[in-house]
């Protein structure tokens, strides 16, 4: 006999959040804002990472990993959340943060050269 987990106190305000967030983005200029700022929240992390890592050269193949980590968590993420109706604006927000870290890695790549 298989049992279902708990839902927990934290669970479900989670949920609840992430449903309020979608419902108050219903208007397009919401949506696109959020949006934006989380796409300059990205390059912000890409670009910050990728200026740390260089200054510290041990840190190099260790910055990587976990860019490359974080990355494929995102990626999976979006693909879990992909045909769910009500979380496309989770998707949204997946891919514009995954979008800028791959500008801000893009931009400091340019930077070495």
């Amino acid at each position: 006999m298989v049992f279902r987990p708990q839902k927990t106190n934290f669970q479900l305000k989670v949920v609840e959040n992430i449903q309020t967030l979608t419902f108050w983005a219903k208007n397009p200029w919401r949506r696109y804002s959020t949006s934006i700022i989380t796409l300059l929240i990205g390059y912000f992390l890409g670009s910050s990472l990728g200026m740390v890592s260089a200054v510290v050269e041990l840190m190099d193949p260790v910055a990587a990993f976990l860019s490359v980590v974080f990355i494929e968590v995102l990626i999976v993420l979006r693909r879990n959340f992909r045909f769910e109706r009500k979380k496309r604006f989770l998707v949204l927000l997946l891919d514009s943060l995954r979008l800028g870290l791959f500008y801000g890695f893009f931009t400091e790549s340019l930077k070495l050269l």
